[in-house]
Parts: structure tokens; sequence; C-alpha cells
């Protein structure tokens, strides 16, 4: 969509105050949805209304602007005052249908998107109003762009234009290393790590969105034309999670619409250039290849939904090394481009396949929780002794994951469809599995764990280190440190006991 609503631009925009803006712009901004900040649908009128009666129903609610609407209330076209003045007023009879002098298509946002794609937008756009719809295309709201500004600083509007960079891949690349700065500021405006974490993640999204809308064009311009059958494109491990840290590598797949054996030759034929484009042009804005060939141009990732599910009921019966990997990768997918449906269906699938075969709970226990955390006798935090970063803690593998680990076994097992970590320790608090005081212990450590374990990363990346899950105990205030082991000791309790719940062992 090119094309977008009310362009009141005669006037130009007031510049934020930005000496009357404090650090919880940043907040206020990249910590809220649009639903936070938007204001009543606009006018509605149906598709085929006169455009005399539109005009008057405008003037009668004091409207700048109509959405119009088809039979299944969906926006199709904007009418605005500019439209009335310019299109309207010499050409259009009463009766005429307003659809003739509407602005179509129409830019809109989702009330779950957050604030600052809206502000990117409009900016990118000169829009002052967007509307906002709800997961049907509906009108739900509006959203006003000297509203939102109005809690952005001049450094937030900077940061909002970097990270919504359009067009050539150096473009995204540069918005890809504006998150270090914005995660920075998030950091020391106190929003919490896990809060950073899944608006990195939902940052890292768009980036593979738009990379993926650019390919998919640029394939049909070239010939291939549009692609054979719909597909989903899944992000899964910390991606799917909406935990991705600073620098994660690609972790993605596809799910195509089935088709007839006899079809495979020419569909996957296209679907074979279009995933190679997309992991590789990934890797150019900053998302590594996946050293564990975890893409879509890989084969095992990209499917059609009949052979997700029997993969899935292989993995299932064979529980061999290899396939609990896998699943271990693919139980936190998370659809995020084309259809969301076969991701929900699979996702029903995968719970009622596991409910049949629980010893596939029970291996993936026995290898995912083996790893205990970073602390040894007398709370001591256990450091590397060799390799790249002797000295230091590795508060992934022997902090998070752990924690991770566990939570995903009791939700995989409950029918739990969240996949954040933390959206699974409150459902598991609410369905009794995890005791109400536990799930706050857990939720402490996790904030504490990860902020933590970005601050590093961000000191690492502003040093000109190399960026990794490497925290120095030594930078650590006594309060934190503490605080630190505190954290893994509950951790350590809840591996513990999740691991003799599935499998019977003590330790």
């Amino acid at each position: 969509m090119t094309k977008a609503a009310d362009r009141s631009a005669d006037r130009p925009l007031p510049r934020p105050l930005a000496e009357t803006i404090g650090r919880r712009s940043q907040t206020a901004i990249f910590g809220k949805l649009v639903r936070d900040f938007m204001g009543r649908a606009p006018l509605a009128v149906a598709t085929g209304a006169p455009a005399g009666r539109v005009v008057a129903d405008m003037a009668a609610a004091a409207s700048t602007s109509a959405l119009v609407l088809d039979g299944a209330g969906r926006i199709i076209g904007i009418v605005t005052e500019r439209d009335i003045a310019r299109k309207m007023a010499f050409q259009a009879a009463p009766a005429a249908p307003i659809d003739s002098f509407a602005t179509r298509p129409v830019l809109t946002v989702g009330a779950d998107d957050h604030l600052y794609r809206a502000v990117a937008r409009m900016r990118r756009h000169n829009l002052r109003h967007m509307p906002v719809v709800d997961a049907m295309g509906r009108p739900v709201g509006l959203v006003n762009l000297i509203d939102a500004l109005s809690v952005a600083a001049d450094q937030m509007v900077r940061q909002i234009d970097l990270l919504s960079r359009e067009g050539t891949l150096e473009g995204m690349a540069e918005a890809k290393r504006a998150q270090v700065e914005l995660a920075s500021d998030l950091l020391a405006d106190n929003l919490p790590a896990p809060d950073i974490q899944a608006l990195i993640t939902e940052i890292n999204h768009d980036l593979h969105c738009r990379i993926l809308d650019g390919i998919v064009a640029r394939m049909a311009e070239e010939g291939w034309g549009a692609p054979p059958v719909p597909f989903t494109l899944l992000i899964m491990g910390s991606g799917g999670r909406g935990e991705n840290f600073l620098f994660p590598d690609q972790d993605n797949g596809f799910i195509l619409s089935d088709y007839s054996d006899a079809d495979h030759t020419r569909i996957d034929s296209y679907f074979i250039p279009l995933a190679e484009r997309l992991n590789l042009q990934l890797d150019k804005i900053g998302f590594p290849l996946c050293k564990g060939h975890v893409m879509a141009r890989n084969p095992l990732w990209r499917k059609t939904a009949s052979q997700w599910r029997a993969q899935t009921a292989l993995w299932a019966r064979r529980r061999s090394p290899a396939a609990i990997l896998f699943a271990d990768i693919f139980f936190d997918f998370r659809a995020i481009w084309g259809p969301l449906e076969p991701a929900t269906e699979l996702r029903q699938f995968v719970t009622t396949t596991l409910a049949a075969y629980p010893a596939l709970l029970s291996q993936m226990c026995r290898d995912e929780t083996v790893q205990s955390v970073a602390i040894g006798l007398f709370g001591r935090l256990v450091t590397a002794s060799r390799g790249e970063y002797p000295g230091r803690v590795d508060l992934k593998l022997r902090g998070t994951m752990p924690l991770v680990s566990s939570v995903r076994l009791l939700a995989v097992r409950e029918g739990v469809s969240e996949t954040a970590t933390l959206a699974r320790i409150a459902a598991l608090a609410e369905r009794g599995p995890i005791e109400r005081d536990e799930a706050d212990a857990l939720v402490g450590a996790f904030n504490h764990v990860t902020s933590v374990l970005l601050r590093q990363q961000l000191s690492d990346f502003q040093a000109g280190l190399k960026v990794g899950n490497f925290v120095a105990p030594q930078t650590l205030s006594r309060r934190e440190r503490k605080l630190l082991v505190d954290s893994l000791r509950a951790i350590e309790e809840f591996r513990t006991e999740t691991r003799s719940e599935f499998t019977g062992a003590l330790f």
C-alpha cells in the first residue's frame, strides 16, 4: 500500500519540545502499542453511498474524513476534506457513489502494532492521521501523529526514522544497527530487559517481512510470477519466543499450502531461490546464517502443512538426538508473514501429538535440562577457565536456557499456546503447575539475568568487542552479584524440580 489517509500537510508539523520531555519518552513510544494512543474511529460509510449524503454526514459529525467500508466492514478507501474540495465540488452529482472520489488503497496500522511503527509510517508518507484496524482489517480507531510525537524527543524521532529505513539492504542494515542505541536508551530508562527483548524481536520481524516483501516483488518483476501457493514465514528459537538479544542468528522456515506431488518440481523451483535470497539478504543486514542450518533454504525447514504434521509425528515416535534437537528449536515457532491459520493449525496438531507421545517430552527433558546453572559451592559464580571469555559467566547456556527449557516443557505438556517465557510462566501459574510464589520468583530471576546479560552485550559492543553471552562478574556491584546468585538458585531449583517430574532424576 502506497497511498494513505488524511494528507493535511498544508501546515508544518510542530517541532517536538525536547527540553520538556525526559527519558520517559523512550518507554512511552517504544514500550507502547498503538491501541494505547488511538482515538475513536472516524466516520465510516458503506461502499456505494451517495457522495452528497457522505458530505452531509461529515459536516454533521464535524469529521474531517470518512472511511469507505466494504460489506465485511474492511477499509477500501478514505474521503477527506481535501477530496471534497478538489475532486467532488465541481465534478460530483449528489447521487454519485462515494467510491469514485475516495483515495485508495488506505495505509493502516494494527491496534497491536508498536506505536513507533505508526509514527514511522506517518512520517514516511507525510500523514497526520492513520486508521487503526483489528486483525480482520476493520477500523477500531484513529492514531494522530501530533499526539504520538508529543511524547517523543528529537533523539527519539531520529531513532524511529533509522529503525524504519526502507528500500536498500544498506538502509535496513542501518536500521538493524540502530537497535543497539535504542536498547541502550531503554535500559537506561529502566524498561525491563524482557520488554526490550520483545521490542528488538518485533523490529527484527519487521525487517524480515520487509525483505521478504521485496524479494517476492522483485521475483515477480523478473518473470517468476506470484508465489505458486500461499506460504507462511515461521521464526523459531528466541525470535519465536520474542526474546532476541542484540545479534541473533537466523532460525526460520516456511509452511507451504498443500499441493499435489505432481506439482512439486514446479512449485519448489520457485521457493528454492526465494528461500536462498531471503537467508542471504538477512545475513547481509546483520542476521548471521544459522550454523545448524535451521533456515528456509534447507528443505527440512521448508515443508507443506501436511509434511510438517508428518514431521512432527515422526520426531515424536523416533525421539532420536536429532529429533530432540529439532523439536526443541521448532516448538517455539511463530508466524510473522503470510496467512496465520496454517501456523495456528500446526500448533494445535503439535499439542495433540505430544499428548499422545509423553515419552518425547521425557526425553527432551533429559537432554535439555542436563545443564545446571552457573553457581557452585558457597554460591560462587562458575566462570569459564578457557576459550574466548576466560573469567566470564555464560548467562545464556547456564542462566536463561535452563529456565527457558524447563518452562517450555511444562507449557507444551499443558497445551499452553504462548511462546514467550514470561507469558508461559503466567499461564502455568494460572493453570496450577507452577505456584504463584514460585512464578513470582522465576519472573524476577528471568528479569535480572536478562538485564545483566543485555547490559554486558551493550558494553561489549560499545567497547568494540565481540558481543556474546558471557558476563564479567567484576563489572557487577555487590548487590547485583547477590541478586544474580539468588536468581540462578531459583532457576536451578525449578530446573531440578522439572527434571524430576518428567524423568524421575533427582539432579
